[in-house]
């Protein structure tokens, strides 16, 4: 999925089956810092293959009303892992609807 050229941005992710060729480093990233009281939703994201994906979903996802952080935890050819921190419930229709624009699929579960 990523036919992009490198920008030197090295998003610092963990990638434990790293397939794509893009020339993207995968390092682990710090989890995002949120207050004790943030509430945290998980979802599953298939079609992610390299930090331009998770770049990409990032982007997407943060752009959401109320959305204090995204992180991700890349599984390139499975489903991969968001965190979305909020102070206040999102509504899922947004999440989905925000993975949607970005040009993936929250996975089946």
């Amino acid at each position: 999925m990523c036919n992009s050229p490198s920008v030197g941005a090295d998003l610092g992710l963990t990638d434990k089956n790293h397939a794509c060729n893009c020339g993207h480093a995968s390092t682990p990233a710090p989890a995002p810092e949120a207050a004790a009281d943030a509430i945290r939703e998980h979802y599953l994201v298939e079609g992610m293959t390299c930090s331009h994906c998770v770049a990409s979903i990032t982007e997407e996802v943060s752009a959401v009303d109320g959305v204090d952080s995204v992180s991700v935890e890349l599984n390139a050819g499975g489903a991969s892992r968001i965190m979305v921190v909020s102070s206040a419930p999102i509504e899922p229709g947004a999440i989905r609807d925000a993975v949607t624009q970005a040009g993936y699929s929250l996975a089946a579960g």
